[in-house]
């Protein structure tokens, strides 16, 4: 286990469906061409899929599909849960 990369899907579906989050309380941070920094974040309750390939943001006309390669970070009440590239080992501290 120690040593392999946790991908970010992985850790959406966990804050999803595990009780002990809440998944409003997730913030999703993501390369967004265009925007300041090129990175936007989105707050669990603006996530309305998490798809095979993509997570949704929004609903209706003004969703937005974002591939799980494009997301940076993973926070949960401001704390680090998943970055890119971080160790498994390290995410669970």
């Amino acid at each position: 286990m120690g040593g392999a990369l946790r991908k970010s899907r992985e850790i959406l579906l966990r804050c999803y469906h595990d009780q002990a989050f809440v998944f409003a309380d997730v913030t999703v941070c993501y390369v967004d061409r265009g925007a300041p920094g090129n990175e936007s974040c989105a707050p669990g309750e603006r996530i309305y899929a998490l798809d095979s390939q993509y997570m949704e943001i929004g609903e209706g006309p003004e969703a937005s599909p974002v591939p799980y390669h494009r997301i940076t970070r993973i926070l949960y009440r401001n704390k680090v849960l998943w970055e890119r590239g971080m160790k498994k080992a390290k995410a669970q501290e």
